[in-house]
């Protein structure tokens, strides 16, 4: 059940290539977080694209938009749901969806950062109450946790 933010320079994804870029966003963390095909388990991965004005995206102190499309995504998921070779898929396929969603046209280099921000058991609110990972389990249908339902 993870929230991610997608910022990419404004402009740079028509939007059809922003419908691929959410839908493959939500297939990695799918797969990396283990959770089922079940839509109702699938409609908790929230996705945000933001779209940063030019000028306003720089390397060191220069724009450099005009030669690389940098692409962020911060994800926050909950701590206790990714191993190291989960991270490492995560990180591999969200990188994927990037270049798989840049128009074929746009004829600059691909950089991505991918943020995997795990958030603390029992410091993330939902609806007004406190989630742990064992409710995360129960909701979001973690495969790979569903011991810790059974243990509640």
């Amino acid at each position: 059940m993870p929230n991610i933010v997608l910022k990419v320079p404004s402009g740079s994804f028509s939007p059809a290539a922003r419908s691929a870029l959410v839908q493959k966003v939500n297939e990695a963390a799918a797969a990396a977080e283990r959770i089922p095909a079940d839509p109702r388990k699938r409609s908790l991965c929230w996705v945000v694209v933001e779209e940063v004005a030019q000028g306003l995206w720089t390397c060191g102190t220069a724009d450099i938009t005009a030669q690389v499309l940098p692409c962020i995504a911060i994800v926050y998921v909950p701590a206790g749901v990714l191993d190291a070779t989960a991270r490492s898929r995560y990180v591999q396929a969200v990188h994927g969806a990037f270049k798989d969603a840049a128009l074929l046209d746009d004829r600059r280099a691909l950089a991505t950062s991918v943020i995997l921000q795990e958030v603390d058991d029992g410091a993330w609110g939902v609806n007004g109450a406190i989630w742990t990972l064992p409710t995360f389990a129960r909701v979001a249908g973690f495969e790979h946790l569903q011991h810790l339902v059974a243990a509640q």
